[in-house]
C-alpha cells in the first residue's frame, strides 16, 4: 500500500550571511550583507542587518548611512563558495532520501513518506544537528502533507522562539488552523507581494481564508489552475510533485548584472557569448540538446526610461553546440541593439530541450542524424579536454573580446573550499 504523502522542505537561514560568517566567527551576531553582482543591490542579511532597517534588494547606494551607523559588514556575493556549501549539504539529505528536490541553492525538498520516523519534529531536529555538524550551516525544518505547507511551516518555524527550527504541520492537528491564520497572504508560496492584493480585495487576509474558498473558486480568482492547487495544497491535498535530483532541466538560463552600465557592442557580445557558454555546458551535462535561443537585454530600472529587449529564435534542428549558440545570441544581440542605449543586465535562455538519445526527424528530412551526431562527438571531446585542462581551455573567441562586462567583486571573500590559493590560513602561536 502507498504511503500518503510526507514532504520535508530543508532551508538555510539567511544562507549566504552564513557562508561568509562560517569563515568569519567574528562576524557572528553583527549586522552583515552580501551584495549582488556588481554590488548594487543587497540580496542577504544577517538577523541583525534586519533589524537596523535594510530590506531585502535594498540599492547599497541609498543605504550607506545605515551601513556607516550600524555597522554594517558587507560582502561581495561569492557564489563559488555558496554553491560548493549548498552542494556539501544536498550530499547530507540524499543519504537521508534519494527522494529529493533541490528548489534552489538554499532550500530543498525531501519526500519522507518512505521512511520510517516515528516523531517528526525530533526527526527534523537531528537533521538539523546534522547538518550543522558537519558544514557549520544553522538550517530549519517544515514537515507537512503537501509542498506548500512544508513551505509554510518552514517560515512559521523561523518566527516561533521555541519551536528549534522544526515545525510539524498537518490538517488534523489542533494549532493547523491557528498557524494558517497567523500567516499573512504575502508569506504564502505562491501568492507573494503581487498577487495579495487581488487577493485581499476579495476578502482574504491570511492563509487560512484561502481554504475556506472552494478550490474551483480559486482558480477564477487566480485566473489559471494554479489558484486551485493552492488552495488544495493549503488544505492537505497534495497537488505539487517532487522533482527529483536527476530530472533534466526543461529550460536552462545564463544571466548577469554586467560590473558598468555599457552600450559597446563587443562587451556586450562577450557577455552573451559567456552565457551561452555557460548554458550550453549546463546542457550537455545533463545530455541533453536545444531547439530554441532567446537573449534578454535590460538598462538600469534605478535610472530613467527603463527599457527590456527580448528576441528568440527557433533552430532549424536541435544542437548541443557551444559555437552555434554563441553565434545565435550574437546574432540576436545585433537585431536588437541600440547605440543609444547602455545594457545594465542581459542573459541567455535555452528551450525546446530533448534528450540527445532521442533526435525526432522532421517530416521533410530537415534535421541531419549524421551531423548531429558528429556535432555531439565533437563537443564531447571538447569537454573532455576541458575538464582536463581547466573548464575554459578551450572556448570562443567572443568570450575574449572583453572582460569590462564582468560583475565588480572589490569585496568579495576568499573562495575558501574551492580554490588552492584562498584556502583559510591558521596561524598558531
Amino acid at each position: 500500500m502507498k504511503n500518503a504523502p510526507l514532504f520535508a522542505l530543508v532551508d538555510c537561514n539567511n544562507f549566504f550571511v552564513s557562508c561568509e560568517q562560517l569563515f568569519r566567527p567574528d562576524l557572528q551576531g553583527k549586522p552583515v550583507v552580501v551584495m549582488s553582482s556588481g554590488d548594487g543591490c543587497v540580496v542577504a542579511r544577517s538577523n541583525e542587518a534586519k533589524e537596523a532597517g535594510i530590506p531585502m534588494g535594498a540599492p547599497v547606494f541609498k543605504y550607506k548611512q545605515t551601513f556607516k551607523e550600524y555597522g554594517v559588514v558587507g560582502f561581495s556575493a561569492n557564489f563559488e563558495l555558496y554553491g560548493d556549501i549548498s552542494r556539501r549539504i544536498t550530499e547530507i539529505l540524499t543519504s537521508i532520501t534519494p527522494r529529493l528536490e533541490v528548489y534552489s541553492i538554499d532550500e530543498s525538498f525531501l519526500d519522507i513518506s518512505q521512511l520510517d520516523i516515528a516523531d517528526y519534529e525530533e526527526w527534523g531536529r537531528v537533521v538539523r544537528a546534522t547538518i550543522y555538524k558537519w558544514t557549520g550551516i544553522s538550517v530549519r525544518v517544515g514537515i507537512a502533507p503537501t509542498k506548500t505547507l512544508a513551505k509554510l511551516a518552514s517560515e512559521r518555524a523561523k518566527k516561533l522562539p521555541n519551536s528549534d527550527g522544526v515545525l510539524y504541520l498537518d490538517q488534523e492537528l489542533a494549532d493547523y488552523e491557528t498557524h494558517l491564520k497567523a500567516t499573512q497572504l504575502e508569506d504564502v508560496w505562491g501568492i507573494g507581494w503581487r498577487v495579495s492584493p487581488k487577493l485581499r480585495a476579495a476578502g482574504f487576509s491570511n492563509a487560512w481564508d484561502v481554504t475556506q474558498t472552494d478550490p474551483m473558486q480559486g482558480r477564477k480568482i487566480f485566473g489559471s489552475v494554479s489558484g486551485e492547487r493552492l488552495v488544495r495544497e493549503l488544505r492537505g491535498e497534495s497537488c505539487l510533485k517532487l522533482d527529483t535530483i536527476g530530472e533534466p532541466q526543461k529550460m536552462i538560463s545564463a544571466t548577469r548584472t554586467f560590473g558598468q552600465d555599457t552600450n559597446q557592442p563587443h562587451v556586450i557580445e562577450a557577455a552573451l557569448a559567456s552565457f551561452a557558454t555557460r548554458a550550453a555546458n549546463r546542457l550537455r551535462r545533463q545530455n541533453s540538446s536545444a531547439s530554441r535561443v532567446s537573449i534578454f537585454m535590460t538598462t538600469n530600472r534605478h535610472k530613467p526610461n527603463y527599457r527590456k529587449f527580448y528576441k528568440e529564435i527557433k533552430l532549424s534542428e536541435p544542437t548541443v553546440d557551444t559555437g552555434q549558440l554563441v553565434a545565435t545570441a550574437v546574432n540576436l544581440f545585433h537585431l536588437l541593439y541600440d547605440p543609444d542605449t547602455e545594457i545594465h543586465r542581459a542573459g541567455v535562455t535555452l528551450t525546446g530541450i530533448k534528450d540527445v538519445e532521442h533526435l525526432q526527424v522532421d517530416l521533410f528530412g530537415e534535421i541531419d542524424e549524421k551531423r548531429f551526431s558528429r556535432s555531439v562527438a565533437r563537443m564531447q571531446a571538447v569537454d573532455r579536454i576541458n575538464k582536463k585542462h581547466g573548464t575554459a581551455f578551450i572556448r570562443s573567441a567572443a568570450e575574449d573580446l572583453s572582460k569590462s562586462w564582468e560583475p565588480k567583486h572589490n569585496i568579495r571573500s576568499p573562495r575558501y573550499t574551492t580554490n588552492w590559493e584562498e584556502l583559510p590560513k591558521v596561524t598558531i602561536r
